[in-house]
């Protein structure tokens, strides 16, 4: 049997690919994906090598989770729940689908995941696997209840790790844990479970990576202009950039002023609520100026389609159906209403604030002439019009006021 698991080098994925070579007897090939978590990649091959894998993939996906996920999310003006901007949900059908190909080359039997029976990952994951190799079977270990009787807990794991001498770091377990990409970096579980625990206070600062905290940003506001072309973001203050280089520069500055922190209840796909905290700090200036240069340049009726659309595609996403046929035809339908969301925005960054400072389209929709309280040059607009106007939308108004009134006199 030949088995593809998903790897970091941590002790769980450590444990996992002992495991599973033993239990199934199997060839195990790790995987890595570099989405931009920034983490230590170096030693990985050797790490993984040592402790059993035949062969070890360590893909740059940086540049294909820009391109293909977050851009093609962010015309769609996704949010889940008015508030989580999707990092997590959007980059596990990349490290799935790129499992899926790792397996069709190696002519593997099997992928393999160390997330948990209770979170979202599991399904997200094997929803993708689904989508794309059907009759590849997925190993979840954390489902076995052989698994976890066996690993209760960190200190069960790290035995087994010394009995097998496989290399991991003994360091204290985090207070909580944390999951870095391209777009965001969440936190949660530990200290995070409980929902009245201030993660803002000024004690828990050093919790954060990706962003000062609002209050520590410079006290000078920083301006940043965006270039839109067909609701993709093509250049920052003026210089041309492909989607990574936009995401990596909007970081660095919606860091540097504190932008994008949320710390929300979510409602998993699994049934239970969970409390996260999230850094975007790109992502945050990326979908609020996306939105800006749409309410210049959509139609109302298109916008009202696409905004009602909304919740639906980004419970897609979370709930792990990038791949299915319902959120590509949600897509198409995006990438129409997009075709004329093209301009420059710019905003504001300030103490974790964005705020708009200008927009500008070629293909704008907002006409001064019309739009003024003074007189109208063109003669494009009756105000007059207005009376009869006014006059068929209350109709129905009328109608009933006149039938409570008279239920009431009866």
């Amino acid at each position: 049997m030949k088995i593809v698991l998903a790897y970091s080098g941590g002790l769980d994925t450590s444990v996992l690919l002992t495991w599973l070579k033993e239990e199934h007897g199997a060839e195990m090939i790790a995987f890595c994906a570099d989405i931009g978590q920034e983490e230590e990649l170096r030693g990985l091959n050797r790490k993984a090598r040592r402790t059993g894998a035949s062969k070890v993939y360590i893909d740059n996906l940086q540049e294909e989770f820009a391109r293909d996920f977050i851009f093609p999310m962010m015309r769609a003006g996704a949010i889940y729940e008015g508030q989580y901007l999707l990092g997590t949900s959007i980059a596990r059908p990349l490290i799935a689908k790129r499992m899926v190909e790792i397996a069709r080359r190696e002519k593997a039997d099997a992928i393999a995941h160390g997330a948990t029976g209770k979170g979202n990952d599991q399904v997200r994951f094997e929803l993708t696997a689904a989508s794309l190799a059907p009759g590849l079977e997925v190993i979840a270990p954390w489902r076995d209840e052989e698994f976890r009787e066996e690993f209760p807990g960190r200190k069960e794991m790290l035995a087994y790790c010394s009995r097998k001498g496989v290399e991991v770091e003994a360091s204290a377990s985090k207070p909580y844990s944390m999951d870095r990409n391209l777009l965001h970096i969440s936190f949660e579980a530990g200290i995070l479970e409980d929902p009245w625990f201030d993660a803002f206070a000024p004690k828990n600062k050093g919790m954060f990576k990706l962003s000062v905290a609002p209050e520590d940003a410079p006290d000078k506001p920083e301006y940043v202009t965006l270039d839109f072309k067909k609701g993709d973001c093509v250049a920052v203050n003026g210089k041309a950039l492909p989607p990574l280089a936009v995401m990596k520069r909007l970081n660095k500055l919606g860091g540097k002023h504190g932008v994008g922190r949320v710390d929300l209840v979510e409602n998993r796909f699994v049934g239970m609520k969970s409390r996260g905290v999230y850094e975007t700090p790109g992502g945050s200036i990326l979908h609020f100026a996306h939105r800006q240069m749409e309410s210049l340049t959509m139609d109302r009726e298109v916008m009202s389609l696409r905004d009602s659309l909304i919740p639906k595609y980004a419970e897609l996403v979370y709930n792990g159906f990038w791949f299915a046929p319902e959120r590509e035809a949600l897509q198409a339908l995006v990438e129409d209403t997009q075709k004329n969301v093209s301009g420059t925005v710019r905003v504001k960054l300030y103490k974790g604030g964005i705020y708009t400072a200008g927009r500008k389209s070629p293909v704008s929709l907002y006409n001064p002439a019309l739009a003024t309280m003074e007189a109208d040059p063109t003669q494009a607009y009756d105000q007059g019009d207005a009376t009869g106007f006014i006059r068929l939308n209350a109709l129905r108004l009328k109608v009933a006021a006149r039938v409570k009134r008279a239920r009431r006199g009866r």
